[in-house]
Formats: structure tokens, C-alpha cells, sequence
């Protein structure tokens, strides 16, 4: 059973069109992630599957039931991290995640509980009588996602939960994550950090525009773009005509050089290296470092949605709440 089916989703701002007939299908035991540019309407369909926000066509259904705003059994089933943190800077951590598992569990002996587990599982238990104020960067992202998931929910949205925390800290975000899937949770993932998503996340959509314009794993996103390989060779110097020389080979799909580097893109296939390399050999060119890569979730992101810079717009207005 799907845990998350929409369908043909459209949700207008005025004349804007935030969601246009947009489709989701998140299965149970996985971690989805869910990328687009500023504005292509991430959290605008997250807020409808949440019930934040009306729509104005489709369906939505969470563990195959219809998602509703009075639909409480099901919203208690779902935990929420969303990017901004969101605590009470009056209350302690203990206090903090005591106060947002008591708007799912009333049971003060359960919640007691499931505060311990919580604050166990994010590695506060130093920190449970500081006020957040007092908290690191990343100690407070922590927080925050112990806060979300005290509950034990059985789906979690984790909106941008590692923005600006240090590499430890990420570290350690990420691999909570896993283990929560590893226990049984399902999540929906959003971020902006492009190698967090490659690393965690079993499916993935690019969405722009209010639509789905790509989905599969890392390997079928990259499938569906022209480059196969990416080479780098750094040089004190590159004549023009070697320059068109790699241009012209028959796997080049971009060639240009800046900043002593010569970049590459080529067709996907076998590797076009030595091809490369002979060709600068011709021209007395010696390389003083080379390495080629596959393409990146980056490359596929940038070459499906475009590289022009966006603004945000309404489709991700404001973050998810809790």
C-alpha cells in the first residue's frame, strides 16, 4: 500500500498556478526525495498533504485513507521537521519536545517514555535541561527533529533539515534518518544539498513548475541526461586549436577551459578519457593533474530544471509547521 498517493493536484494563487495536475506515489519503508528550484511548489504540495492548505482540484490520500483537515487519526500517524526551527525558547529541550509529543500522545507515562527515546535517538541527553537559546546551530536542528518525531510517527516530512549545521552534524542528522526508516518509519525529503539526497534517498522527483518533471533512482535520473562522463584536466596552458580539437571529438558534448582547467562533458558510454588526453598530446599539451567522474544528481538537476536563478515564488511560500 502506497502511504502517500496524490493525483492530479492544482492549487492556483490568483492567476498563479502553484500545483499543475501534480502526481506523488511515496511507498511504504522508503525516503523520498522531493527537489525542485525556489518556487517550483515543494512546500505548496507538502502543506496540501498536510492539510495546511486547500487545493483546488484532485485527490490526496495518506495510508490509503482521504486526507482531510478533521482527519486528527491520520495526522497522528505523520511527523513534521520543517526547515525554520521551531521551539519555545522558554522551555528546556526536555520541555521543548514534552509539550509537541502532548499535542499526539496525552498519556503523561507514555510520553514520558517516548521523550527519553527521543531525546536518546538525537544525542541530547547532555543538553535536556538547556533552554535552546544556550544550543549549537547543530544541537538545535537536533532538537528540532526531536520535537517532530517523538511521537513515533509513521511518515516524516523533513523539510531542509540540515541547512547551515556543520559537517558532523549533518552526519549525524542523516544517519538518524536511516535509522528511523530502518525502524519502520517512511520519509519525505526536501533539500537543496544535492549529495544528501544521492546519499539517503531510495526514489526521487524533480519538480518545476508545479509539476513533476522527472522521477526514478539516481541511476535512472542520470540515464536520462546526455553526459555519461565528466573529465578535468589541469594544465599551465591550452592553445585555442586544442581547445577546438576536443570540441570536435565525437563523444564531446561540452568543452571549455577556464582557470587552468579544461572541463569536459562527454556522451554516456565508455570512458572518452584517453581520447582526450591524446588529442592535448598532439598539441605538446602536458596535463599537470586529471580525474574524470560520472555526472552528479547536480548535473541531472541542473540540466532538467535549467541553471537561470529563481526567486521564490508562491508555490513555496513559507515552510511546512508542525
Amino acid at each position: 500500500m502506497a502511504i502517500v498517493s496524490v493525483r492530479q493536484l492544482v492549487k492556483r494563487y490568483g492567476d498563479l498556478v502553484a500545483l499543475d495536475h501534480f502526481d506523488l506515489t511515496v511507498e511504504r519503508g522508503e525516503v523520498f526525495g522531493l527537489l525542485g528550484p525556489n518556487g517550483c511548489g515543494k512546500t505548496t504540495a507538502i502543506n496540501c498533504m498536510l492539510s495546511l492548505l486547500t487545493y483546488d482540484k484532485g485527490t490526496i490520500e495518506l495510508f490509503g485513507e482521504p486526507m482531510g483537515p478533521a482527519r486528527y487519526d491520520l495526522k497522528r500517524r505523520i511527523g513534521i521537521v520543517p526547515q525554520q526551527v521551531a521551539v519555545f525558547n522558554e522551555l528546556t529541550v526536555e520541555e521543548n519536545i514534552d509539550a509537541f509529543c502532548s499535542l499526539y500522545v496525552a498519556d503523561r507515562t507514555r510520553r514520558r517514555t517516548l521523550v527519553d527515546r527521543a531525546i536518546a535517538f538525537v544525542g541530547l541527553g547532555d543538553f535536556r535541561r538547556f533552554r535552546p537559546q544556550k544550543l549549537s546551530g547543530g544541537l538545535l536542528r537536533r532538537l528540532n527533529i526531536a520535537c517532530g518525531i517523538a511521537h513515533e510517527p509513521e511518515l516524516i516530512f523533513f523539510d531542509e533539515p540540515t541547512v547551515a549545521v556543520d559537517p558532523q552534524s549533518r552526519n549525524a542528522i542523516l544517519s538518524g534518518i536511516l535509522a528511523l526508516v530502518d525502524a519502520g518509519a517512511t520519509v519525505v525529503y526536501t533539500s537543496h544539498y544535492m549529495e544528501e539526497v544521492e546519499q539517503i534517498c531510495g526514489r526521487i522527483m524533480i519538480m518545476d513548475r508545479g509539476r513533476a518533471v522527472a522521477e526514478g533512482t539516481v541511476g535512472e535520473l542520470k540515464g536520462m541526461i546526455g553526459i555519461g562522463e565528466k573529465i578535468v584536466v589541469e594544465v599551465t596552458d591550452l592553445p585555442e586549436a586544442a581547445l577546438d580539437a576536443v570540441r570536435y571529438l565525437p563523444a564531446t558534448v561540452s568543452a571549455s577551459y577556464r582557470g587552468r582547467e579544461l572541463h569536459v562533458a562527454c556522451a554516456q558510454g565508455e570512458s572518452h578519457l584517453a581520447a582526450v588526453l591524446e588529442v592535448l598530446a598532439s598539441f605538446g599539451v602536458a596535463p599537470v593533474r586529471v580525474y574524470s567522474e560520472p555526472p552528479t544528481l547536480n548535473d541531472v538537476f541542473l540540466e532538467i530544471t535549467g541553471n537561470e536563478l529563481r526567486d521564490h515564488g508562491a508555490g513555496d511560500e513559507r515552510p511546512a509547521g508542525r
